[in-house]
């Protein structure tokens, strides 16, 4: 199986192909990815070189003149370093354009505390109206760049890990896809989380939704699951369609597992079920440096994210 990367650089290059507007814009890291198509395109594939806070700018710049920018390198590079550029170049100017991040929270740990941005999508949450896609398999980086890629002038950051779930699921941008349903609570597994969370909720009578786009947070789809659940409303259908599903039943429980820092996105739940009782658990990278760098999977099991660390964590919060 080719990696997340791997797919990136193939996909964008054909997109380059086919759409005069596309450009690419990147720091030296992934380059080599690109080599065809910069012969192919060398006005639409540009390498600033180690200059993260150009890289933005530049993008910003080509967004202004009615391209649409896709700039990619690692996420502390993408986000964290240059975010200033992120805020004035996109924001300030309503520019839009596609951030693409690698190396993520863990990826390359032997790279250190330099290339881990855990934080990324609570710094990105600053922010108004951007759309945040969290892929768990190469497919489904595939589907979301393309979605990215022709989102007119959205603003959208793309999160590709080297860490990835065995198969793809058969996702639809923006929306949470349920994987298995139960009645005593729901856990939410972001992206590449999915594996670990099944793994880890093995007879556990819970419901499991995906999710691959966190930002716009896909309220709807958690409220019918919730409602369902909790016996409220009318039930999975019924609060789908209404768009509600509020009740008087008993308190929802909620678990959202993210490959980031634990807690983003717990004030997207606490918002989404603001009306009814509820609870929720917020579980996945925690401020504390873990300076021991290892393996993905050494540093997941450090983190508290392997399957038998997150049932522990998972059933804990259940039975209270």
């Amino acid at each position: 199986m080719d990696t997340m990367r791997e797919r990136f650089a193939a996909i964008v290059s054909r997109l380059l192909d086919e759409d005069p507007r596309l450009a690419v814009v990147l720091a030296e890291i992934g380059k080599d990815g690109f080599a065809d198509a910069a012969r192919a395109h060398p006005d639409r594939v540009i390498n600033v070189g180690i200059r993260e806070q150009l890289l933005v700018g530049v993008g910003g710049g080509l967004a202004l003149t009615g391209m649409r920018p896709i700039l990619h390198t690692f996420a502390s590079f993408l986000i964290e370093r240059p975010f200033e550029q992120v805020k004035l170049d996109f924001g300030h100017q309503g520019m839009g354009g596609v951030l693409v991040s690698a190396a993520g929270s863990y990826d390359w740990p032997a790279g250190g505390y330099t290339h881990m941005a855990p934080g990324d999508v609570a710094l990105l949450d600053t922010l108004d109206g951007w759309t945040v896609h969290v892929p768990g398999h190469p497919d489904e980086a595939e589907t979301l760049l393309r979605d990215a890629a022709a989102a007119g002038d959205d603003s959208v950051y793309v999160r590709l890990s080297a860490h990835a779930n065995s198969a793809p699921r058969d996702i639809a941008p923006g929306r949470f896809l349920t994987v298995r349903e139960g009645r005593d609570g729901v856990v939410i597994a972001v992206g590449p989380m999915l594996d670990n969370v099944l793994a880890a909720v093995e007879g556990l009578d819970v419901t499991v939704l995906y999710a691959t786009t966190v930002r716009p947070f896909d309220e709807r789809t958690l409220r019918a699951a919730t409602a369902a659940g909790a016996g409220a409303g009318t039930g999975a259908a019924g609060a789908g369609a209404a768009g509600t599903g509020a009740g008087t039943g008993a308190a929802a429980d909620v678990v959202i597992v993210e490959p980031y820092l634990a807690g983003t996105s717990t004030g997207a739940v606490n918002d989404t079920l603001a009306d009814r009782p509820h609870r929720v658990l917020g579980l996945g990278i925690p401020r504390r440096e873990l300076r021991r760098y290892g393996t993905i999977d050494e540093h997941l099991a450090g983190q508290g994210l392997d399957p038998a660390s997150l049932r522990e964590r998972i059933a804990g919060f259940l039975r209270r």
